[in-house]
């Protein structure tokens, strides 16, 4: 089985367009087979089909080359036996050692010992991806078969990855222009998250998929012939949308699968043709399919003349079809089109081609400024890696017209970074479109943006929560860090002036006992507030060092506590630990999470507020707690990305005793007592509480909001049913 693999591989890499280095190929495969052998996967498998795998996919789905191959099937070796990376240097020399190394594990780094080992991994990653992409390429194909064959893993282990892949390889994947990829590993986390969901949506893709090729032909009957015209080869197809992104849509607009109208697009990829110019074959396509069918002006988008930061070319519109639905059409020459699916490793074979800086390019720039100033936090870190992978982007200009792309939603600020970073530390304000606006002022394609600056103004905390773009977070903590360093040099000066007048020698001792007095866990925060002058210092000093009185001491004890437990409390602390015994759980099984052990036992998270009947799983906190998050909720998809040995997989029991909160919107045509019959079906018919209702009339139409408790899922799908039979009532949903 193990010699089949490989000689599809050498098959695949046989029939590519790079050059052939045979020996290299076989030679790595050996050297990989041998250092691996009589080593099996969770699934039984021989551990060395992983690496065929991966290999299979940087050379078949990315179009890599021998280096790549090689570097994939060696990427576990130095990880996983004894060969070390120097031996990988002296087999195969040093840019493969170089790429296998960026992709071995480690232990240890920048971080905290309890932090996150997942984003010093990324760290590591993204440091040798800036010298060499292919690290980073190659990375995402071993995520790829991992995702593939997360089935044989057990379920914690399964919302772990799953929720990796989630947080951070598929935005990664998509910002490499990697998109089918990208669908690919949001489709497989959805799938072992939300596996009841991922089957409905699958049955009905299938049901529906009669009437999508009926509606596809009817569109397509009345083109071709006005595509046939313009004497191009071309292809034409319909493609339906993904299992996670049909989901997402029916989250994110509150809607129904029935409701989505662009659940299939048609593409128009043409073939490149040497004298005739690409842009201008596209809008000959447009120019045609518009002759046909009727245009809606506000769904084109001009990828062709404005490319996505990750290189993706197109051009997109949505006409009017033969049978009265919206179809949306992408428009791309062949190249564009590899690009669109191949992402950055096709955008390489074209390189040649372009003489100025890519948007990748300046992207891998923007990575580098980060990995220079990481920040210590390692949850922040992997946020500020997150805020560089943006889906869409805008378009805006300088005052001498010179255009910038920046992220959706970005602010002035944004682009005062953007610009340069001593603009962005000094701006006190921006003109947009000629008028002044506040340094959170969020941007729209089109604005022309001029930044006002002045030497005496430096970053602020409050900053850091209106800015999107990685490069301004980050010189905004390079910035705080600093000025915090100077005030605490200045803080611990005050208090040695105060200290050297009394005549007290500024011994440890006598600093900690100050700053056990004032409350704080460490003596840099007490220098801070004392140059922020947050506390006073006394007169005469020695006071402090004479009080003897046992509040002294339990401020002290408490500040050692805060150092250990941050979360407990002073009761808690002298108090025998109460938290859930992990220890005594079987990680390898599902924890059942029983009606009496609420409370007790675990508690719910209040950022998804997850009841009984919802996907959930379990978080150990640092205090050995366990709290219950939904699968889909997004701090809980964090969680899995950067503590994965924390998480338990967890189901509900029967629970009828105590109650959750829970809301519920509702939506319908507004009339004289309809609010009576909704309170009373909730209250009355249902004998459920109701702690807070919100409703708003406007134009006909009614939207309401309701906060009520219940036991489980099986009360709100009853609760919601009972309303939508109420006249007049449109929907009816829970807030997730």
């Amino acid at each position: 089985m193990v010699q089949k693999e490989f000689e599809k591989l050498l098959e695949c890499y046989k029939n590519s367009n790079h050059r052939q280095k045979l020996d290299i190929v076989n030679k790595a495969f050996n050297f990989a087979n041998q250092a691996h052998k009589g080593v099996e996967r969770q699934s039984g498998e021989p551990y060395i089909t992983h690496p065929l795998a991966v290999a299979m996919i940087v050379c078949e789905e990315m179009g890599l080359g021998s280096t790549s191959i090689c570097s994939a099937l060696l990427h576990d070796v130095v990880e996983d036996t004894d060969y070390t990376v120097e031996d990988i240097q002296n087999v195969f020399g040093e840019k493969i050692a170089q790429i296998v190394d960026g992709l071995t594990k480690i232990a240890g780094g920048i971080f905290a010992e309890a932090a996150s080992q997942q984003a010093e991994n990324m760290r590591k990653l993204l440091i040798t991806m800036s010298n060499d992409i292919r690290v980073i390429l190659i990375k995402i194909a071993d995520r790829l078969h991992n995702m593939r064959t997360l089935g044989s893993l057990l379920p914690a282990k399964q919302y772990k990855i799953a929720g990796e892949t989630m947080f951070l390889y598929a935005p990664l994947a998509h910002r490499l222009g990697l998109f089918s990829i990208k669908s690919e590993l949001e489709d497989l986390s959805f799938k072992y998250e939300h596996p009841d969901e991922y089957k409905q949506i699958s049955h009905k893709i299938e049901l529906t998929e009669a009437n999508r090729d009926k509606i596809y032909e009817h569109f397509a009957k009345r083109l071709q012939p006005k595509l046939d015209k313009l004497g191009m080869t071309y292809e034409m197809k319909g493609r339906v949308k993904t299992v996670y992104s049909i989901w997402n849509k029916m989250k994110t607009k509150n809607v129904d699968f029935e409701d989505i109208y662009d659940l299939f697009a048609v593409r128009i990829v043409f073939k490149s043709e040497p004298d005739i110019d690409e842009k201008k074959r596209c809008w000959d396509i447009y120019s045609a399919i518009t002759d046909v069918y009727k245009l809606r002006p506000d769904r084109i988008r001009d990828w062709v003349s404005h490319p996505k930061a990750n290189g993706y070319q197109a051009l997109h519109l949505t006409v009017m079809g033969p049978d009265g639905q919206w179809i949306e059409i992408q428009i791309r020459s062949s190249k564009m089109d590899e690009i669109a699916e191949r992402g950055l490793a096709a955008h390489w074979k074209y390189k040649e081609h372009i003489e100025e800086e890519s948007a990748l390019d300046k992207w891998l720039g923007t990575i580098q400024e980060v990995l220079e100033n990481p920040n210590p936090n390692a949850m922040d870190f992997l946020d500020t890696i997150k805020l560089n992978l943006f889906t869409s982007e805008i378009f805006v200009f300088t005052p001498k017209g010179d255009i910038k792309t920046l992220p959706q939603n970005a602010t002035a600020l944004d682009f005062a970074y953007d610009l340069h970073s001593n603009i962005g530390n000094h701006c006190i304000g921006a003109k947009v479109n000629h008028r002044l606006v506040p340094l959170s002022q969020k941007l729209s394609s089109g604005d022309q943006v001029e930044i006002l600056t002045s030497r005496s103004q430096l970053p602020k905390k409050d900053w850091i929560s209106f800015v999107t773009t990685a490069k301004a977070r980050t010189k905004i903590e390079i910035s705080l860090r600093k000025q915090r360093r100077e005030q605490i040099k200045k803080g611990e000066e005050m208090l040695s002036d105060v200290l050297s007048k009394a005549g007290i020698e500024p011994h440890t001792s006598v600093l900690d006992r100050f700053a056990a007095y004032f409350d704080f866990p460490r003596k840099e925060d007490m220098y801070y507030a004392i140059a922020e002058n947050q506390i006073i210092l006394p007169e005469n000093p020695r006071k402090i060092l004479k009080e003897k009185s046992e509040n002294v001491f339990f401020k002290y004890a408490k500040q050692m506590m805060h150092v250990v437990a941050p979360k407990q409390n002073e009761e808690e602390f002298l108090e025998e630990d109460k938290a859930l015994d992990i220890k005594k759980i079987d990680r390898k099984k599902t924890y059942i999470l029983q009606e009496e052990s609420y409370k007790e036992n675990f508690t719910v998270a209040d950022c998804c507020n997850p009841i009984p009947g919802d996907e959930v799983f379990g978080f150990i906190n640092d205090d050995g707690r366990l709290i219950i998050h939904k699968r889909a909720c997004e701090i809980g998809t964090k969680l899995k990305a950067n503590f994965g040995d924390r998480i338990l997989s967890c189901e509900w029991a029967g629970h009828k005793t105590f109650s959750f909160p829970s809301t519920i919107e509702i939506r319908g045509l507004d009339r004289v007592g309809i609010l009576n019959e909704i309170t009373k079906a909730i209250s009355t018919d249902f004998e459920v509480n109701i702690h807070r209702l919100e409703v708003e009339s406007k134009a006909g139409m009614f939207y309401g909001k309701v906060e009520i408790s219940v036991h489980d899922v099986d009360d709100i799908n009853q609760l919601c049913h009972q309303i939508q039979r109420i006249k007049g009532i449109k929907n009816v949903n829970r807030v997730e």
